[in-house]
């Protein structure tokens, strides 16, 4: 109730001191992850004092990549193109494949210009606890890619307990195929979001990566 208690007064506050306007900015800024109130009013108040075409450039950028980002039909990261461009290069090894958590896991792995294979992004990790399953991840599509000329699998979920269980269970479905299994090795910590973890340790978590 404290927490509910001191938004609604900084909201009333906001309002006596900005009016309308400038309040639903910084209210529409605190609503997005990460942004506290303090920091949605220094936005807000930064945006303002833009030149006008750098706002309408900034409002373009946002409804732009809104209506016109969406899933690569090959391995789930987002783009504006039917294939990402990873999935289009030529040079990339096909043969093998990083399962990630998400795209923000794919850019993490690519910043360190060492992987150059191809990836595939589940878009989220098995959580019976969320109610989330096998089903409501991108593994059926996974299995689909692996009908192809594919030699390894790497596996680079999280070290989270959702994580290790979706881990262990895409290595059971792919073992059978026949083609090699591999996890990333202990170098990320335990819950570690891979987003968050310095590149030297990404690295050595996949060039430590042990056969399942």
């Amino acid at each position: 109730m404290a927490v509910s208690v001191a938004s609604a007064a900084w909201d009333s506050d906001t309002m006596e001191y900005y009016g309308s306007q400038i309040s639903n900015l910084i209210e529409q800024l605190g609503s997005l992850p990460g942004i506290g109130h303090k920091t949605a009013q220094r936005l807000a108040f930064h945006i303002i004092s833009l030149p006008q075409e750098k706002v309408e450039a900034l409002a373009s950028a946002l409804t732009q990549a809104r209506t016109h980002v969406r899933y690569c039909t090959e391995c789930g990261t987002l783009t504006d193109q039917e294939r990402c461009p990873i999935c289009r290069d030529p040079k990339r090894d096909h043969r093998t494949v990083m399962v990630v958590e998400n795209s923000r896991d794919l850019a993490a792995y690519e910043k360190t210009g060492h992987y150059s294979g191809v990836y595939h992004v589940l878009q989220g990790v098995i959580s019976p606890q969320l109610g989330i399953g096998p089903s409501d991840i991108r593994l059926k599509e996974l299995m689909q890619r692996l009908q192809g000329d594919v030699d390894e699998v790497i596996i680079a979920t999280g070290s989270s307990l959702e994580g290790e269980t979706t881990a262990m269970y895409i290595s059971r479905l792919v073992k059978p195929t026949g083609i090699k299994v591999t996890r990333i090795a202990s170098g990320v910590p335990v819950g570690g979001d891979l987003e968050y973890i310095d590149e030297v340790t990404l690295l050595r978590a996949l060039d430590g990566r042990v056969e399942l």
